[in-house]
């Protein structure tokens, strides 16, 4: 399969001030994802930032750290 759900299964999302949740990207490894989720929270926003892998039927699934 060529769908992005199997070549980029990781999201990184972010949750605001008002608890709305918004993708930030979607990536290929975990550390890829992870690591961009530790750049976004490291610049000292409000925002949180945490890491999904996406289910093979593209639900989000199994959370990461933050």
């Amino acid at each position: 399969m060529n769908d992005g759900t199997i070549t980029l299964p990781w999201l990184v999302i972010r949750q605001d001030d008002n608890g709305n949740r918004y993708r930030v990207g979607r990536y290929a490894t975990r550390s890829e994802a992870q690591d961009i989720a530790d750049s976004l929270d490291s610049r000292g926003h409000r925002q949180l930032y945490w890491v999904e892998r996406v289910g093979q039927n593209g639900q989000n699934g199994q959370s990461g750290s933050k």
